[in-house]
């Protein structure tokens, strides 16, 4: 895998494939780490770049995949009720990706920013779309699983299990709010995560794994990979897949 931290300017020879993680530093129930959503990202990211690593002698990716830094913070007003969450809000982190896509595609062939943190959807569907009406060619891919629920539930512990067990504090993990996302974002939107559960869950931990957070993984990474590999983005940004 190649880091975009680790290299050198001379060797950065061609246009190489860009891929970001982003994530947020917000709070994730008594057991999760503030820093999950990133590190989740980051995983999925490096990941994908073994994967696509594999897949560069097809011709599809001719000048390399290299894994950028972390950015670590993200839009997360919703949390700001529990301590230790820092946000830089919608406005700030537009501006962020817009600034980062103009500069980065300057030696980049395309760039994929990998989101780990649903909070940070309005800024990317409206950067992507400025960056891409811009002709840059940017996207964006959410760190989704299918029935997962909504923030620091078993999805994520399982996950978390996975990259960072230390950093679980499993003797803590209690349920929080199960009912599904859809039922409860208009009050989420109005009233902030601890209005609904006081824990800062949504979700339920029990049961999580680090088997299922493995499979959890090599499940997003692939998706990503294929993605990178069709390239089919929408108006948003958002790419297919």
């Amino acid at each position: 895998m190649s880091s975009l931290a680790g290299a050198v300017w001379p060797d950065l020879t061609g246009r190489p494939l860009l891929l970001v993680p982003l994530g947020a530093v917000e709070q994730h129930g008594h057991h999760l780490p503030l820093g999950t959503d990133t590190t989740v990202a980051c995983a999925v990211a490096e990941a994908a770049v073994d994967v696509l690593d594999s897949r560069v002698p097809d011709g599809r990716v001719p000048d390399g995949v290299l894994l950028a830094p972390a950015l670590a913070y993200g839009a997360s007003g919703e949390h700001e009720d529990f301590p230790g969450t820092v946000s830089i809000g919608t406005d700030a982190l537009t501006g962020l990706l817009v600034e980062y896509g103009r500069s980065a595609c300057r030696w980049a062939d395309r760039l994929v920013l990998v989101n780990g943190h649903g909070g940070n959807l309005d800024a990317l569907r409206t950067a992507g779309a400025c960056l891409r009406a811009e002709g840059r060619e940017v996207a964006w891919f959410p760190c989704g699983v299918a029935g997962a629920d909504a923030h620091a539930g078993r999805t994520e512990t399982s996950l978390a299990l996975h990259v960072e067990p230390t950093l679980v504090r499993s003797d803590r993990a209690v349920a929080g709010e199960t009912t599904p996302i859809a039922g409860l974002l208009p009050r989420l939107r109005a009233e902030g995560v601890r209005a609904v559960s006081p824990t800062g869950v949504l979700g339920d931990p029990t049961g999580a794994s680090a088997e299922e957070g493995a499979e959890l993984l090599a499940g997003m990474a692939q998706r990503l990979a294929d993605a990178v590999l069709a390239w089919d983005v929408d108006p948003a940004g958002r790419l297919r897949g």
